[in-house]
């Protein structure tokens, strides 16, 4: 939750980027009501801000004209932020703006203190994002990233109850946390931890309870987060299968424009399609196969044909004993 500090400053921003604010409009910028607007006008007035108001249907706040605030006051998060934004829109632009990033970044390092560049620096170690991004509804998760990014901020232990990919059971953990990473919209925290006594990454939707513990810990000084992530994952989903799939024309164009990107594609007189590529295991593929129904056919590997023929024949059997109006016969 925002300081009222923090509030204040975003107000006296808000007010030098336009002539006048109405009370309603800043009140909804800032996520507060009128009633609190009112007083953080009368705390700007109290340190010395120089404010005009209006009453009125066309009235509303503003600064005195030649009023500004210095520039580039930045807390530790509001700098992370920039640092990170413009790291992410090099990681999925590219080169386009490659020149524009190392000039912002080298801006901030030139006017951000010391204590608060070494601040910022550990919080970019420990928030990694790899991979796409995809639109998925965090909320039902921020009360636990939130608690992960505190633990990981204060270097204190965090207790986890998590369930694993193969367990239905779960484990109790006390997990020393090092970083937290966004990749192909899955969060993952990464830490040593003390059940299994070596470095473990945990997905967050696996994660039942996260409770924040007063014991200290530290990051080791040689480990790097990204480094650490994108090997062990990258290794974790190294494609093994070489899949080859034949589509007809009527569902070539619709796997153009949602696969192309990492597929190869051969192109057929008939307007059908050959698709090929890899995956680390064969239930995607066949599930992908199936969703074409029968416009696709699997060519190779021969393990893929007899998953999209047993996948298909225990379907048919749910179906076995309905008639053909769908009720049970």
């Amino acid at each position: 939750m925002a300081s009222v500090a923090t509030r204040l400053l975003s107000l006296i921003l808000l007010l030098q980027s336009r002539a006048s604010w109405k009370s309603a409009e800043l009140a909804a910028e800032l996520n507060v009501s009128e009633r609190t607007i009112f007083r953080y006008m009368g705390m700007l007035d109290e340190i010395g801000i120089p404010l005009y108001s209006e009453r009125g249907p066309y009235g509303g706040f503003s600064l005195v004209r030649g009023y500004r605030l210095p520039p580039l006051i930045f807390s530790a998060e509001e700098a992370t932020v920039l640092y990170m934004g413009a790291h992410l829109v090099r990681e999925v632009w590219g080169q386009t703006y490659e020149d524009a990033v190392t000039s912002v970044t080298a801006k901030l390092d030139n006017v951000l203190p010391d204590d608060l560049r070494e601040e910022v620096a550990d919080a970019r170690q420990s928030l990694v994002i790899l991979g796409g991004l995809t639109r998925r509804d965090y909320r039902p998760w921020e009360p636990m990233i939130h608690t992960l990014r505190q633990c990981i901020a204060n270097r204190r232990c965090v207790r986890l109850q998590y369930r694993g990919a193969t367990r239905q059971e779960e484990t109790e953990r006390i997990v020393e946390p090092y970083a937290m990473m966004l990749r192909w919209g899955l969060w993952y925290l990464v830490g040593f931890c003390r059940l299994r006594q070596d470095l473990r990454t945990f997905r967050l939707d696996r994660i039942q309870e996260a409770t924040a513990l007063e014991e200290r810990c530290a990051t080791p000084r040689d480990f790097s987060a990204r480094e650490y992530l994108e090997r062990t994952l990258t290794a974790a989903a190294e494609p093994v299968h070489q899949v080859v799939v034949h589509l007809e024309a009527s569902a070539a164009a619709v796997t153009r424009d949602r696969h192309g990107t990492w597929m190869q594609l051969e192109d057929h007189p008939d307007g059908s399609i050959t698709a090929r590529f890899s995956v680390p295991e064969l239930d995607w593929a066949a599930g992908w196969v199936l969703s074409h129904g029968g416009a696709a056919r699997a060519v190779q590997p021969p393990e893929l044909i007899a998953r999209v023929r047993q996948t298909a024949r225990a379907a048919l059997r749910q179906y076995s004993g309905e008639t053909a109006a769908g009720r049970p016969g």
